[in-house]
Order: C-alpha cells, then sequence, then structure tokens
C-alpha cells in the first residue's frame, strides 16, 4: 500500500483518530529529538491525546525548558537529565575557560606594551593562549553533544517504558 498524500482535516472517526495521534506523537517526538541533537537546540513539547491526556518531550527536560522559556529559575533535575551530576564538570570546564579567557587577555595586553616585552615573544604566547582557547571550546563542544546524547537517550528508553503522563483529578 505505501504512503499516499492525504487532505489535511480533523479525522472522523474516534478510533482512527486515536490510532492517528499515537503514530503521529511518536513521530513528532523523533522530529523534535533529532532538532536538539542535530542544532543543539533546548526543545520541549507537551500535547494532549483525544481522551485528554498529556504527552510531553523535552531535552534536556520538559520543565527546564518551560521554565527558561518563562524566565523562571529553572529546578535541578534529579530524574531524567540529572544536571546536578553534570554540573560539577561543566562548572569545571568553565572555570578552565574562564581562566584561559583571562590568559589571552593578559597576552594581548602585554602585546599592546611592546616596551616591557619583545614582540615577537608576546605574539608567540598570544597564539599559543588563541590555540588553547580554541581547543578548549572544542572540547567542551563536544562533552555538551555527548551528555545531550546520553540525556536524549535516557528520555527516549524512559518514554518507551512509560510513554503516558497522565494527571489524575
Amino acid at each position: 500500500m505505501g504512503r499516499r498524500k492525504i487532505k489535511i482535516e480533523r479525522v472522523k472517526d474516534s478510533n482512527t483518530r486515536q490510532v492517528t495521534f499515537s503514530k503521529r506523537r511518536t513521530g513528532l517526538f523523533k522530529k523534535a529529538n533529532e532538532l536538539s541533537i542535530l542544532c543543539g537546540v533546548e526543545v520541549a513539547i507537551v500535547v494532549f491525546s483525544p481522551g485528554n491526556n498529556p504527552y510531553s518531550f523535552g531535552h534536556p527536560g520538559v520543565d527546564f525548558v518551560a521554565a527558561k522559556y518563562l524566565k523562571l529559575k529553572p529546578k535541578r533535575m534529579n530524574s531524567i537529565g540529572n544536571s546536578s551530576s553534570d554540573s560539577p564538570n561543566m562548572e569545571k570546564l568553565n572555570l578552565e575557560h574562564i581562566e584561559v579567557l583571562g590568559q589571552v587577555q593578559e597576552g594581548e595586553k602585554q602585546a599592546e606594551n611592546h616596551d616591557e616585552i619583545p614582540k615577537q615573544n608576546n605574539v608567540t604566547k598570544l597564539l599559543e593562549l588563541k590555540e588553547l582557547r580554541d581547543s578548549y571550546k572544542e572540547l567542551q563542544d563536544c562533552i555538551k553533544l555527548r551528555l545531550s546524547d546520553i540525556e536524549i537517550s535516557e528520555c527516549l528508553m524512559l518514554l518507551a517504558q512509560d510513554p503516558v503522563v497522565g494527571i489524575k483529578e
């Protein structure tokens, strides 16, 4: 049978509508996951089924993205994103990054004051510091990408185990 173009309109039969929703929801979450991986963006999706059941997907987490969107201070995640365990590594890398930037700025200042240090020596130090800064940024990007991949895998595994997040009244 294969794929065919369908007219975009509300599906009339409720059983067919539920099946269509389930299939489309999975595809939507997969696309959101791809978008977050390929573009390094933060994504949150919340949809309600025809039966009024909520489903959500978020990277690094729905609460985190919603809080950022609403400009609130995000809560530390304990389950999926586990940002509390990643924070020490990122904080350490950020401190190293700040230190390297300080060294680069110091090198640039010394390059301006060519009376104190020979210009050739100053330029060499500056180039070395810029190379170090670039390699640090590359390492930081690799680590962030790897952490994102791990968080996304955890999200998808949890969604596969228990895809319904219900609100009981």
